[in-house]
């Protein structure tokens, strides 16, 4: 049986056609995020410097944990901002059903 290649996951479709908040984010919070991003690339980099030249298994460990910590605050901080935005206004419509759903579903992967 042929496979439809005109369908695609929910994955492929952000990358393709990527959404836009209802309420834009503020201006000093984006900057924050994206600061927060710069340095967890940095980070990134840091450890395949560390990997290229074979340094101690502890210390890369530690760079790892460092590296998760960035990202993982950075999505609570995300988190809480889909909270305080998109799932209020959803609320507000009384419309809160695909918003939690979205975000259960999302927290599910993440906390996986």
């Amino acid at each position: 049986m042929a496979k439809n290649t005109n369908q695609s996951t929910n994955h492929d479709s952000h990358h393709a056609h990527p959404r836009h908040k209802s309420t834009p984010r503020r201006d000093s919070l984006n900057a924050d995020l994206l600061t927060r991003l710069s340095r967890a690339e940095g980070q990134l980099r840091g450890l395949q410097k560390m990997i290229g030249e074979r340094a101690y298994c502890i210390d890369v460990l530690q760079q790892v944990s460092a590296v998760r910590r960035a990202l993982d605050k950075l999505a609570l901080i995300l988190i809480r901002d889909h909270l305080e935005t998109c799932v209020t206004d959803a609320m507000a419509e009384r419309k809160p059903g695909d918003k939690v759903r979205e975000l259960v579903d999302t927290l599910d992967r993440f906390l996986a």
